[in-house]
């Protein structure tokens, strides 16, 4: 492998590794920190926090960012090999370097179509990943000059010359070390069970360190008067919402059990209202552009099932068939689920209450979705489920105790 391949592979595996550590602290915050705001969160469409609390981010509650961070460290090692082993190692790094990038291309392929197509957010810290496997895989098949079927043969030599190397034997162990101490003490996502009837995962949870804090940072937020009627909840949560937008969908996941529990256990003591604020232009002219083309035709279908007690049903198809949604399917959808056979002919008047919820979170400085009232304190974007438990048990011990 030539010096200059071996830096340039070099430097877009650390660049890999940076960017895969800073979303790994990004996403450990987004867990943790109610407070915290990513700095890559730009707009509805540019949003990690939309990519990193969504299904596709983890594996078995371990962030995919861990696992492209250690496989940036082994292409940085097989950089550096690249340019220091003996010459026989060398020719034969380019090879190791290909199949390791090949492997990884595959996943971010796959991270990308999830990213860009299903979720319809993108991920700065996910672009950099990206663009420094697209770089190792160019550069490293560039540079392999040897047929790929000897690359087994040349891997058992190179390996009983690793072997023999006391360097290259602590580097390994440090590595592999390294790896497994970081996989088991990061804090990670829990994942859903066969029993778990909600079909949910079970929200971390959070030390007591972490519970003050939220609640510090919870007490401290300014309370914003609603002219939303509680009809003697005492917990009222307002969420304003787009039914096309996927950290809608999934707030709703994670937060639908947890409405369920306190339903439970306090009947009628906390109560939900959900308000429109479509991410489109033909109902919302406070945008610049329309985001969700099928956002206000979700709205409406939502409305007009109440009428036939479909609400609950016209809500689950929204949320879990959103990237294929565009408006001839909703209204599908509305006919065949919400048994709404007069869609087209109250579409313009039910838009207008639609319209009437955007003018409402216009007043409000709604400026993304989801967006939270509870009890008039605002919180933008989704809590996690842990800290958003925690936030209407607290405002029910309040009123309790007035």
């Amino acid at each position: 492998m030539s010096r200059r391949a071996a830096i340039f592979s070099l430097i877009c595996a650390l660049v890999g590794l940076g960017a895969s550590a800073a979303a790994a602290y990004t996403h450990y915050h987004l867990l943790y920190d109610p407070a915290y705001r990513s700095f890559c969160d730009v707009n509805e469409t540019i949003s990690c926090t939309q990519v990193y609390l969504s299904r596709f981010s983890t594996v078995r509650g371990i962030p995919v960012a861990l696992f492209g961070g250690m496989a940036f460290v082994v292409a940085a090692l097989l950089a550096m090999s690249g340019m220091t082993a003996r010459q026989e190692v060398r020719e034969s790094i380019p090879g190791y370097l290909f199949v390791l990038s090949t492997l990884s291309l595959a996943v971010i392929l796959y991270l990308g179509y999830a990213s860009f197509v299903l979720l319809k957010a993108v991920c700065l810290l996910c672009l950099t990943t990206y663009a420094a496997v697209i770089g190792l895989f160019l550069v490293s098949g560039a540079a392999t000059s040897f047929p790929m079927t000897t690359l087994p043969r040349r891997a058992s030599r190179d390996v009983r010359a690793l072997v023999g190397s006391p360097l290259a034997i602590i580097v390994a162990v440090l590595f592999f070390a390294g790896a497994a101490t970081t996989l088991a003490w990061f804090p990670r996502e829990a994942v859903a069970t066969p029993g778990d009837p909600s079909g949910q995962a079970a929200a971390p949870v959070p030390t007591q360190d972490q519970t003050s804090e939220f609640q510090r940072w919870y007490v401290s937020q300014p309370r914003v008067p609603l002219i939303v009627p509680p009809d003697g909840a005492k917990v009222l949560v307002v969420k304003f919402n787009d039914f096309q937008c996927p950290a809608c969908g999934q707030s709703y996941l994670q937060y639908k059990p947890i409405f369920a529990k306190f339903e439970a256990e306090h009947p009628g003591q906390v109560k939900l209202v959900l308000k429109d604020y479509p991410l489109n232009r033909d109902c919302n002219e406070a945008l610049g552009q329309t985001i969700h083309s099928a956002a206000c035709e979700a709205a409406v279908a939502v409305r007009l099932a109440q009428a036939h007690n479909k609400t609950e049903a016209m809500e689950e198809w929204l949320y879990t068939h959103q990237p294929a949604m565009t408006p001839p399917s909703v209204r599908q959808a509305a006919r065949d689920i919400g048994q709404v056979a007069d869609f087209d002919a109250k579409y313009q008047t039910t838009l207008s209450l639609v319209k009437g919820d955007v003018a409402l979170g216009r007043q409000l400085g709604i400026k993304s979705t989801p967006t939270f009232f509870i009890n008039g304190v605002k919180v933008e974007g989704a809590l996690p489920p842990q800290y958003f438990e925690q936030a209407i048990a607290y405002e029910l011990q309040r009123a309790t105790s007035k």
